[in-house]
């Protein structure tokens, strides 16, 4: 099991190779003998009920670059991009859409036995999202907004489930790339497995990886607008949502990444003048703080709105611009409207969806011990994980209402009492 790198290229939080599978991130050293005595079974997880008005519908696609291979795969002629759309639709009934892949499930399974859990502790492949494959897109809601997800370094598109079903729900059509070859696991159809292949995470490569990732970033944003022009790009047999291209709004188009998938946003936004606004979930502006190795948007910063939301400590002090190099030469240098949040009860793993399920396994697996509460607050904080969960929900959204659709939004005003945890280091007015 991984567990965070102190000599990682970036500060030692804020690179998600923590764990790749990301379900308990760095946490349960519980004796597996113990664990053997008091697991009750198999528990299959549930996701937080999304907010919005909409049902939601998700369409999983495998797309092909034929123009590049990747720098790590020798041979490599062509690039496998996998995403899954998430997307506002008709409340009806139909199959519900799987958690993940049953190979991220064999990843997860893994996982459990390296932090003291037995494999089958957790049904990963029997879990279910509140979607349903392949719905119709809703009549009533609308164009749809694009927002692009961007996973941290050796996680997946899937662990950002409770905010992708939420924003679905909020009427955004919401694309989550898997980055092949950095995730364990990458499923396309036919059951072809794309291992990960990442060398040690040195500044060199993890400059390579957020050059790749930034190229398939564009790629996505080309085939959407594609997409949106009648094509249906999908390899492998996959179709399309009824309606969905028609949908589409691109002329408003947003993009948010826990990790190093919030280094993405920014580098990809420096590149591509397509994206309106960006998210940054937890992630250095750098490849390597310490070294003062700098990205690009480090130095340049960024000309459009971008919201920061960090939280935890970072060498014991709070991870904000404060205390954080790289964020303040990033916030220096950018010139569009800017929001830092900083959440004081979470950690990296907050941001994704280690938050909700290491809440939902302690609850009902009952791991317990000083190991168990040691490791759980160094991977997700001490804050209750539905509260987490709703602040993280309400921010991403009112930030992309506000600067992807126009719709100016209070809640960036200032601190609420609704999310008492989060506080202001800026706001974006």
């Amino acid at each position: 099991m991984r567990t965070t790198n102190s000599c990682s290229p970036t500060r030692s939080r804020a690179v998600s190779y923590a764990l790749a599978a990301g379900v308990l991130a760095a946490c349960c050293t519980v004796p597996a003998a113990d664990a053997a005595i008091t697991e009750p079974g198999p528990i299959r997880l549930e996701p937080p009920e999304p907010t919005g008005p909409h049902a939601i519908g998700r369409a999983d696609l495998h797309l092909v670059d034929e123009s590049r291979g990747h720098p790590w795969v020798q041979g490599a002629k062509q690039r496998d991009v996998v995403v899954s759309v998430w997307y506002p639709a008709e409340d009806a009934g139909g199959e519900p859409a799987p958690y993940m892949s049953d190979a991220a499930a064999g990843a997860m399974s893994s996982e459990m036995e390296q932090v003291g859990l037995s494999r089958d502790a957790v049904d990963f492949a029997g879990s279910t999202t509140h979607a349903v494959v392949g719905a119709d897109v809703a009549d009533g809601a609308g164009k749809l907004p694009v927002l692009l997800y961007s996973h941290g370094f050796n996680q997946s598109r899937y662990q950002a489930t409770a905010q992708l079903e939420e924003l679905a729900a909020r009427g955004y059509a919401v694309v989550a790339m898997d980055h092949p070859y950095e995730t364990e696991a990458v499923q396309l159809p036919g059951g072809r497995v794309l291992r990960e292949n990442a060398p040690d995470l040195t500044a060199a490569t993890y400059r390579s990886a957020i050059a790749t990732r930034v190229a398939d970033t564009r790629f996505v944003l080309d085939t959407v607008e594609r997409i949106a022009r009648g094509g249906d790009p999908a390899e492998g047999g996959q179709s399309l949502p009824h309606g969905f291209g028609d949908a589409l709004d691109l002329s408003s188009i947003g993009m948010f990444g826990h990790s190093a998938g919030g280094l993405t946003t920014a580098e990809a936004m420096l590149v591509d003048d397509r994206i309106d606004a960006g998210v940054d979930l937890d992630g250095s502006i750098a490849y390597h703080v310490g070294d003062q190795e700098w990205a690009e948007a480090t130095v340049k910063g960024v000309d459009r709105p971008f919201m920061v939301m960090n939280g935890g400590l970072s060498k014991g002090e709070p991870d904000t611009r404060a205390h954080s190099a790289d964020l303040r030469r990033f916030r220096r240098n950018s010139t569009g409207p800017f929001a830092e949040l900083f959440l004081k009860n979470a950690e990296h793993m907050s941001f994704i969806d280690t938050q909700w399920m290491a809440a939902q396994v302690e609850a009902e697996l009952d791991p317990g011990g000083p190991a168990w509460e040691d490791e759980i607050a160094a991977a997700v904080g001490s804050g209750d994980s539905r509260d987490s969960v709703a602040a993280q929900r309400a921010y991403i959204t009112a930030f992309f209402d506000e600067y992807v659709r126009g719709r100016e939004q209070p809640l960036l005003d200032g601190p609420s009492p609704e999310h008492p945890a989060v506080e202001f280091i800026e706001s974006p007015r």
